[in-house]
């Protein structure tokens, strides 16, 4: 502790420059460049982070190959940070959820959401703010064409006037809070999904950050049983830690048919007759179909890791739908009840479920095409990016 708060202090004393340096990616495919911005004039209500951290995750990369409708390049990414308030602009006092009042030095994280309508059919009849057709979010739905510095890759943040932030709570560092990251959030709504009850066997397909977090909810729900199933032999491992019972490798198990492995599945759930839920975490159309197949009747499944449109598979809707009388649902991002409730748990859990060594490496900001090519490979689970240059291991 007293080896952070010493870097804390690095971070903290500082006078703001007049110049802010900040990864900018152009285009698609092309190499991320470090380029300076002036430093920001705060609209009334606004809020300057400097940044600790920032996640490097697998968002970034699909945006990074075009594969994200509506990105307005060239964009500073970075959607899930924390930083210490650098400045406030704003005649009345800005106060938490809690009703206390944010001051210059308070460490916090946001909601990557920063902007939904509140007037929408989604955001005031249904209540599906993720679906909001106005919604922006930091680091992908925000162009830095006009000098803001609306990423977390950046030495400074400037968050819009409505943001929800909330402190890190006492105990919870840096790194550790990014080791959830986006992830952290996405996997909690996920379990609200799947509606696990007490004694429910689990199935996780893919378990890179957002699986491994959905791993350790599944056991903080109930989850007598959870099977972590991925073709990495150390996200296997590292998914024990998160709390997965037994685990499953597919490239280990390449020669078996279809028939076998399913077997070899079903048989994992204690039960026999499949999972009662199973999760696709892995972001593969083919991993949909296996989740079917390895739901027992009458199971959930919920389908979380198809962000983007990675192609069509085909199912028989009679064999493994209707008569097997499964439920399919749908994730589809996170609001700030996921945020809020994601943090609390993960502050209270952090001594059991490892999240902080999640983070393989922490990068400055000039290896960010390293960053980028060590998460592209699944070299590592998650990397992140320190702008001003202090390293929180």
């Amino acid at each position: 502790m007293l080896k952070q708060a010493r870097k804390l202090s690095t971070i903290i004393n500082y006078t703001l420059p007049r110049q802010v340096q900040a990864a900018v990616m152009r285009a698609p495919h092309q190499p991320i460049t470090i380029e300076e911005f002036p430093m920001p004039d705060l609209p009334v209500g606004g809020i300057l982070l400097k940044t600790i951290m920032s996640e490097v995750c697998g968002t970034d990369i699909h945006i990074h190959h075009g594969r994200l409708t509506s990105v307005p390049y060239p964009i500073i990414p970075g959607h899930v940070s924390c930083g210490v308030i650098a400045g406030i602009r704003s005649q009345q006092p800005i106060y938490d959820i809690h009703h206390r009042e944010f001051k210059e030095g308070d460490i916090v994280a946001f909601l990557d959401v920063a902007e939904t309508c509140h007037s929408c059919y989604y955001c005031s009849v249904v209540k599906q703010t993720t679906k909001c057709p106005q919604r922006k979010v930091y680091g992908i739905t925000y162009s830095c064409q006009d000098g803001r510095l609306l990423g977390g890759w950046s030495q400074y943040i400037q968050l819009v006037p409505g943001t929800k932030l909330l402190r890190l709570p006492n105990g919870l560092d840096p790194v550790s809070y990014c080791g959830g990251g986006c992830g952290l959030n996405t996997a909690l709504h996920t379990i609200d999904r799947a509606d696990i009850k007490l004694d429910d066997s689990v199935a996780v397909l893919g378990v890179g950050p957002v699986g491994q977090s959905v791993v350790a909810f599944a056991r903080l729900s109930g989850a007598a049983r959870v099977l972590a199933i991925d073709t990495e032999s150390d996200r296997l491992e590292f998914a024990r830690q998160m709390g997965a019972t037994h685990t499953f490798n597919l490239r280990e198990h390449s020669k078996l048919n279809e028939n076998q492995r399913i077997e070899i599945i079903n048989q994992l759930s204690d039960s026999g007759f499949g999972f009662d839920v199973s999760i696709e975490c892995a972001g593969r159309s083919e991993a949909v179909r296996d989740a079917l197949l390895y739901t027992r009747e009458g199971g959930r499944v919920v389908i979380s890791g198809q962000y983007t449109d990675v192609g069509s598979i085909e199912i028989n809707p009679h064999n493994l739908i209707n008569k097997k009388h499964i439920q399919i649902r749908g994730c589809w991002g996170s609001d700030f009840s996921h945020f809020y409730r994601a943090i609390d748990m993960q502050s209270k859990y952090k001594d059991v479920y490892p999240w902080k060594q999640m983070i393989g490496k922490t990068y400055q900001l000039s290896e960010i095409n390293q960053a980028m090519k060590a998460i592209e490979e699944r070299h590592l689970v998650k990397a992140a990016i320190a702008p001003n240059g202090i390293d929180w291991f």
